[in-house]
């Protein structure tokens, strides 16, 4: 039976674990071969496992994501081995501490502004060329309701979103004319290790699964996928236009 990704080369940044892991699983079920990155060997490891379980194919790359000179090396890789890459998902990401803005030390401050914005920001600096080789390029960012919605103590992690959202709206406009598109995706409160760590006393059984979540982003991956410049909110379950200016 014919997969909507055959032959298609994904990139997915943070998947060791959680959400990220979900949807290189999905991407791999799909048809896609997966260019996996993470920090972790291990969860590296056992995502080549469960992707080969579901029939799939992987190429696994330790990165850590503020290791800028090494996005620039895995653009280089990705250009030598396939020519092209077809599918990026930008995913990884600190969730911060909950801290008074006045608390936040100058080191987490700029890590998380680092893995969270920066490293987003150079991924499309060294992947643009090779999505301007696909015939359909799709790229979709990991965004937050934080990124609209400022809570007290979550300042900085909702202020590296608020700055993808606008990194990936200059991206979406700079690439109308192209076949690239690119989109954001909110999946809201989910059962990951992130979110436990900054809603410790949260019920993790009421949130769904990475899995549930991820099987909403290949959509957004397709070939014929053709909205650009949108925001898909999985509580809502619908595509959104990027939030108007205030």
């Amino acid at each position: 039976m014919s997969k909507p990704l055959s032959d298609r080369i994904a990139l997915v940044t943070g998947a060791s674990r959680g959400i990220g892991y979900a949807i290189a699983i999905a991407l791999a079920k799909a048809g896609a071969h997966v260019v996996a990155t993470a920090r972790t060997i291990g969860g590296l490891e056992e995502l080549d496992d469960s992707i080969k379980g579901v029939g799939g194919t992987a190429t696994l790359v330790p990165l850590e994501m503020r290791d800028y000179e090494g996005i620039a090396r895995l653009a280089a890789a990705i250009d030598e081995r396939y020519k092209r890459l077809d599918i990026l998902i930008g995913n990884a990401a600190l969730g911060g501490s909950n801290s008074p803005l006045e608390h936040f030390q100058p080191s987490e401050w700029d890590e998380v502004m680092a893995v969270n914005v920066t490293a987003n920001w150079q991924l499309i600096r060294h992947m643009d060329a090779l999505l301007k080789r696909s015939d359909a390029g799709r790229v979709v960012f990991m965004s937050s309701g934080s990124a609209a919605n400022a809570r007290a103590y979550r300042g900085l992690y909702g202020a590296s979103k608020a700055a993808l959202e606008v990194i990936a709206r200059t991206y979406a406009a700079e690439t109308e004319s192209t076949p690239i598109k690119v989109n954001l995706f909110s999946p809201g409160p989910t059962r990951t290790r992130m979110r436990a760590a900054v809603m410790p006393g949260e019920d993790p059984m009421i949130l769904p699964t990475p899995e549930q979540v991820a099987d909403t982003v290949v959509p957004l991956c397709l070939p014929d996928f053709q909205e650009s410049g949108k925001i898909y909110d999985y509580r809502a379950g619908k595509l959104n236009s990027f939030r108007a200016p205030a």
